[in-house]
This record gives structure tokens, C-alpha cells and sequence, in this order.
């Protein structure tokens, strides 16, 4: 049986959280072995998904690899990994498509083109419909966020805190309750900082005392 070759492309939403690339790259090697596809480079990028393609360098220079190599798949874990914003995610994939590259989507089990190397009639439906639901959950997120911090602020709570003063427990979880959620989900520290509008070092405090140390 014909071996071809396969890149992959993993992607996280930062450095330094609980989230990275190890299982992403596991599973989609186990695929290629399985799949008689042979992995001849791997792409990591540690940048949120919800940034523009020019500002992603590791994808474009994983598509442009891809193009000038004759790499006939590229494998990537999840939709989400190639994009939340949908009309990014479809500009990628026409890209694809016009370069007969093929793009096989693991969790979400299909394809971008069919064994005759032709678009299937599911897969741009598919990939129309699931990164825009994507895209819709991360503004969602983003608006009850922002909700919940206008309100909190509303009935007289502050953000910060007086030097030298501390907080009781109940009560920080009781104003970070939205962050907790969203670290106990594998969000990003960053991206819950930027959501939320707090900073980053505020997140990783609040990560460390009720999450790392539970």
C-alpha cells in the first residue's frame, strides 16, 4: 500500500496554562499510523484562535509548507484548532480545497475532500456549521463576561482591592465565578483575562488557589 505523507498542525490558545499540544500530537500520529500516513513535519502554535490568519505565522507557514512540499493531508485534531472565527476558518479551507490539499478534522471524523481528491458535498456544510457555532460561543462567553462584571459593579463591588486588605474565600469565588467556570473548561489564562477585563496575573492567582490546589 502507497505511504503518503502527512503533516500536522496542533494548536493552543497560549503559553504557560494547562492546556498543550502533546495530546493533540499523540492522537493525530496514532491516526497516521493507523491511516498508513507518514508524518514528515509538525506544526505547533501556541496563539488564540480567534486571531486573524495573517496573524498566525505557524499556520501559514504550515499551509504554505504543505503547498511547496506536495503534502497531500494535513491532519488537526478539531475544527476549533484551525480557527473560531468563521469566515477565517472558511477562507483557510478554500485555500485548501484550490490547492487539492486535504484536511482531516479527528474529533469531528471527516474530511475536507474525498478519496478522489474532490470536495464532499458534507464536509463545507459541515465545517460552515460547526465554526460558526464556534465563533457564537466564544461571544457569548465574551457578553455574559462582560454582563456579569457591569453588573457586580453596578451593585457596588469593585474590581480591585485596598493595599493590604485580603478577601475571604467564598468571596473572590463568589466575583471570579465566571473565571473559575471557564478555567475548569481548559480556557486559556490569557483568553479569560482579555474576556473578562482583568489581568493576567489576577487570573493565574485565582487558577492557582482554586484550581491547582484542589
Amino acid at each position: 500500500m502507497e505511504t503518503k505523507q502527512a503533516i500536522i498542525y496542533a494548536r493552543v490558545s497560549s503559553v504557560g496554562d494547562r492546556q498543550n499540544t502533546e495530546r493533540q500530537i499523540s492522537d493525530l500520529s496514532r491516526y497516521a499510523e493507523y491511516s498508513n500516513l507518514t508524518i514528515v513535519k509538525i506544526f505547533e502554535e501556541h496563539i488564540s484562535g480567534a486571531k486573524r490568519n495573517t496573524e498566525r505565522p505557524v499556520l501559514l507557514e504550515a499551509i504554505e509548507y504543505a503547498k511547496s512540499n506536495n503534502i497531500t493531508q494535513i491532519l488537526i485534531s478539531e475544527l476549533s484548532r484551525l480557527g473560531r472565527n468563521a469566515f477565517e476558518v472558511l477562507s483557510t479551507v478554500k485555500e485548501m480545497i484550490d490547492a487539492g490539499i486535504n484536511i482531516y478534522f479527528q474529533k469531528e471524523q471527516f474530511t475536507l475532500l474525498d478519496d478522489e481528491g474532490k470536495p464532499s458535498l458534507f464536509a463545507p456544510v459541515m465545517i460552515a456549521t460547526l465554526s460558526t457555532c464556534a465563533q457564537l460561543e466564544r461571544e457569548n462567553i465574551k457578553f455574559r463576561l462582560n454582563s456579569g462584571r457591569a453588573n457586580y459593579i453596578a451593585k457596588g463591588g469593585k474590581l480591585g482591592r485596598k493595599k493590604g486588605s485580603t478577601k475571604s474565600e467564598e468571596a473572590l469565588r463568589e466575583q471570579y465565578k465566571d473565571v473559575i467556570t471557564l478555567l475548569k473548561k481548559g480556557y486559556s489564562v490569557r483568553n479569560i483575562a482579555k474576556l473578562q477585563g482583568i489581568g493576567i496575573s489576577t487570573v493565574q492567582r485565582i487558577k492557582n488557589q482554586f484550581i491547582n490546589n484542589r
